[in-house]
């Protein structure tokens, strides 16, 4: 588990990003309940992710409706299979509109940049 904290900030609401390899959605359970025995994660708002397996593109937005589309369509675009990418965010109690779109495609960018992606 690769976690890269603090990455985003945006009218008070923080960003993270997370991922490592994932096979099946009892593994994203897992991971998901992983990142989430840290404190901190356990408090976030949102944990979107989002990986594709043998059967396709598995996703879950968590209350960030369609978030976890743009995870998947990231990674078909890269190749990227058996991996959840999760994209962690802290409400700051402004709404931020399309620009959270653009936060978690910056998160994910950030992740596959530093997975060794371009």
């Amino acid at each position: 588990m690769r976690i890269f904290d603090s990455i985003i900030t945006d009218r008070g609401s923080k960003y993270a990003v997370s991922g490592g390899a994932c096979n099946s959605q009892d593994e994203a359970r897992a991971f998901i309940k992983e990142l989430r025995r840290k404190k901190k994660f356990a408090r976030a708002t949102h944990n979107t992710w989002a990986f594709i397996g043998d059967n396709g593109p598995v996703k879950n937005d968590d209350g960030e409706a369609g978030a976890g589309m743009v995870i998947v369509r990231m990674l078909e675009r890269e190749g990227l299979h058996k991996h959840i990418v999760v994209v962690t965010r802290w409400y700051g109690g402004k709404h931020l509109g399309g620009d959270r779109f653009r936060h978690v495609q910056d998160a994910v960018r950030y992740y596959l940049k530093e997975y060794g992606r371009p």
